[in-house]
């Protein structure tokens, strides 16, 4: 299996690769507008700003459904694509900074481009502070590449919806990827109720990650999410940060699809219909 993973050194080797294209999704909830701000005052040369918001999500509905951050719809996610200059045969790598923000929003766009059925891309492995280390060049130049055509080829059997997660089968771990504290049903800063998915264990996507920012070591990594190759579905909050626990399960073996997919509506998408129910509390208990 080919690692999801880039490495800073494979990177500024790369950087004039002319099938070369870099997504620079550094963002922040707490302040939607730190990624662009922090692009444009120095990026990968070449890296393309790729908005969480209005890039890497579709539309808000009204009433909740589809969560804080659903989708983009396919056919305009490969249209941007396109427009930016990435095509069928382009090789992307994300890159976020968990320093300021979180490194998830890189394994989201990963993640979507993987949706579209693009095999050719990959995370930064320790994004932003990463490439620094490596002594990559910073470029503060809006890039020009030329408008192309990317086709999608949707891969369904990677997404679970509300109704997979909760007619799931007995033998599906559900992970829930957020906090100890919103797990618990102790505050809820983003969501109007608090708690969790009956049923669901949590693993904090943190645990997929090294203080650095860098992926854990394979065995590791299947210690974070005890599931061995049993089918998963991860959520978070609204489908952003239970990424890295999908990219951490195609790094112990289990690429992304049927065993290992996104609910990506996650809590957000789960709460607004109230008749789902809801638990708080300390998790179950898995056999280690």
């Amino acid at each position: 299996m080919i690692s999801p993973l880039k490495s800073a050194d494979w990177l500024t080797a790369h950087l004039n690769d002319p099938q070369l294209r870099v997504l620079d999704c550094r963002y922040a909830l707490s302040d939607p507008l730190l990624g662009r701000i922090a692009y444009l005052e120095g990026h990968v040369p070449g890296a393309i700003y790729a908005d969480l918001e209005t890039d890497l999500s579709g539309p808000v509905q009204e009433n909740g459904a589809g969560g804080r951050h659903p989708l983009p719809d396919a056919q305009d996610f490969a249209a941007w694509l396109g427009q930016v200059g990435i095509g069928n045969d382009s090789v992307v790598v994300c890159y976020a900074d968990h320093a300021a923000g979180g490194d998830f929003y890189a394994s989201r766009a990963w993640w979507l481009l993987r949706w579209l059925g693009h095999r050719e891309v990959y995370v930064l492995d320790g994004g932003w502070p990463a490439y620094l280390r490596a002594g990559g060049s910073i470029s503060t130049a809006e890039p020009e590449h030329a408008p192309t055509t990317f086709t999608p080829a949707v891969q369904p059997d990677m997404v679970a919806e509300a109704h997979d997660v909760q007619h799931r089968a007995a033998d599906v771990l559900l992970i829930d990827s957020r906090a100890p504290n919103r797990y618990s049903g102790e505050t809820e800063p983003l969501d109007r109720k608090a708690g969790h998915i009956p049923g669901a264990v949590n693993r904090p996507f943190g645990g997929a990650l090294n203080p650095d920012g860098t992926y854990r070591k394979v065995e590791e990594l299947r210690a974070h999410l005890d599931a061995g190759a049993a089918p998963t579905i991860a959520y978070c909050g609204s489908g952003v940060s239970a990424t890295p626990n999908l990219l951490a399960r195609e790094l112990a073996g289990v690429p992304l699809g049927p065993h290992n997919r996104l609910y990506p509506g996650s809590w957000s998408d789960w709460i607004s219909d109230d008749s789902r129910d809801l638990a708080t509390g300390d998790q179950p208990s898995l056999p280690l």
